[in-house]
C-alpha cells in the first residue's frame, strides 16, 4: 500500500497520505507485554482475528473506500470513496451488504467525513466545492510530506439521499471532520482560530464553542455513546523549531504529520486527558458502546512503516489489546449501535494496489 485515507476520523480526513513517512520511534516495551495475543500455535491471521471478529466479509470492491459508518438505526453505512469515474474521494451510502450504494454529495470538488445526523434521516459531510467544483491540487514534496488542510472545506448538512444541502459553517479556513453525538450536537475540526482545534456546535450551525486550546493538530472527534466524553487523536507541540513549521505550514493550508496519540475528554472539553503513549502514529478512535473502551488503528508496533491494525484500550490506557493482524493496512473502525458489528477499512485482499475496501464483521466479545 503506499497510500491510506487519512485521519479525519479520522486525520485531516478524506485525504490520502504516505504511510511510510507517519511515524517516529518504538513503542514503551512494557506497554507491549500488555497486548493480549491468542495462544502463539494460533499463527494465521485468521486464527488471531477469529477472538473478537467473526463472519468477516468485504463489502466494497476496487478504488479508494473509507471512513464507513453506521446509520443510527444500524441498517445503512455512510462512507467515501474515490472509484471509476469519481476522480476525488464523493460520499457514497450502501446497505451493510454493500448493495445499492450510490453517492450523496455533489460530485463536485473533494468531499470527506460522511456522518449520519441524530435524525437518521439526514446526513452531514465537509465539501471544497463551494471554492471549486474541480478537485484541489494535491501539493508537491517540496516542503517533504504534508497533509492539505483545504481553506475551501466547509461542512455541510443534506436529506439521506443529498437532496436539501444546506452550509452550515462559513468561516475562513478549514472545517470539517464532523461527527454527531447522540444529543445531536455535531463536534468538528477547524483551523478558524489559527491551529487544528476541535470546536462543537448544534446540528445548524449554531452555538459554536471551542473545545481544545493547545498547539497542535487536535482532531477526529467522536462523542461516547452516552454522549459524556469526547475521544480524539492530537498530539500537544512544545515550542521550537517543530512548533514553528508547524505554524508556517499551517499558514500555507499544510501539515506535516507527526505522531499521533489517543485522547479524551469531557463532551464540554474540561478534563482532558491521555489515553495511550505508544509512539508511531494512533488515528481514528471510536467508542465500543459500553462507553469505557475505544477502538483505533495504530502503527505504533511497526513505527514508520505500513502495517496498521486495530487495536482497544479502556479509557485509562489500560488492557491494551490488538484486534486484527493482517501485514497491511486496516484503519477507520466504528462498532454498530448495539455493539454487534465492526466496520472498518482495509488494504487487505486488493485486487489492485492502493485499493482499500470496507469490511464488515460480526463482534465476539
Amino acid at each position: 500500500m503506499t497510500r491510506l485515507l487519512a485521519v479525519g476520523g479520522r486525520g485531516p480526513v478524506g485525504l490520502l497520505f504516505l504511510v511510510s513517512l507517519f511515524g517516529c520511534g518504538g513503542a514503551d516495551t512494557e506497554v507491549v507485554e500488555d497486548v493480549k495475543r491468542v495462544s502463539e500455535s494460533e499463527s494465521s491471521s485468521d486464527s488471531l482475528e477469529g477472538r473478537h471478529l467473526a463472519n468477516l466479509r468485504q463489502v466494497t470492491f476496487g478504488g479508494e473506500n473509507a471512513e464507513a459508518y453506521y446509520s443510527p438505526d444500524g441498517e445503512r453505512l455512510i462512507f467515501q470513496s474515490r472509484r471509476d469515474g469519481v476522480p476525488c474521494d464523493q460520499i457514497f451510502q450502501m446497505d451493510l451488504d454493500g448493495r445499492n450504494a450510490g453517492m450523496v454529495s455533489t460530485g463536485a470538488g473533494r468531499t470527506t467525513c460522511g456522518y449520519f445526523l441524530s435524525d437518521g434521516e439526514s446526513i452531514i459531510y465537509s465539501s471544497t466545492h463551494l471554492g471549486n467544483v474541480e478537485c484541489p491540487p494535491e501539493p508537491g514534496f517540496e516542503r517533504g510530506y504534508v497533509w492539505p488542510i483545504y481553506a475551501s472545506y466547509d461542512i455541510f448538512t443534506a436529506n439521506s439521499d443529498g437532496s436539501g444541502i444546506t452550509r452550515i459553517t462559513e468561516s475562513s479556513g478549514y472545517d470539517a471532520e464532523a461527527t454527531v453525538g447522540p444529543n445531536g450536537r455535531v463536534v468538528f475540526t477547524s483551523v478558524r482560530d489559527g491551529d487544528l482545534e476541535i470546536y462543537s456546535m448544534n446540528e445548524d450551525g449554531s452555538d459554536v464553542r471551542r473545545l481544545t486550546n493547545r498547539p497542535g493538530p487536535d482532531g477526529g472527534p467522536f462523542f461516547s455513546h452516552d454522549g459524556q466524553n469526547i475521544v480524539f487523536r492530537g498530539r500537544e507541540i512544545p515550542p521550537g523549531e517543530e512548533l514553528d513549521d508547524y505554524r508556517s505550514l499551517l499558514e500555507q493550508e499544510l501539515w506535516r504529520p507527526t505522531e499521533l496519540e489517543i485522547f479524551v475528554m469531557d463532551a464540554d472539553g474540561a478534563n482532558l486527558r491521555q489515553v495511550t503513549d505508544l509512539g508511531g502514529a494512533s488515528f481514528a478512535p471510536f467508542w465500543h458502546p459500553d462507553n469505557e473502551r475505544i477502538i483505533f488503528s495504530s502503527n505504533w508496533h511497526n513505527p514508520g512503516g505500513r502495517n496498521f491494525d486495530l487495536f482497544m484500550v479502556r479509557e485509562d490506557g489500560t488492557d491494551l489489546e490488538q484486534i486484527t493482524f493482517n501485514e497491511t493496512f486496516d484503519g477507520f473502525p466504528m462498532f454498530s449501535p448495539n455493539g454487534g458489528q465492526l466496520v472498518f477499512a482495509s488494504n487487505r485482499d486488493a485486487a489492485a494496489e492502493g485499493d482499500t475496501n470496507v469490511f464488515v464483521a460480526d463482534w465476539v466479545d
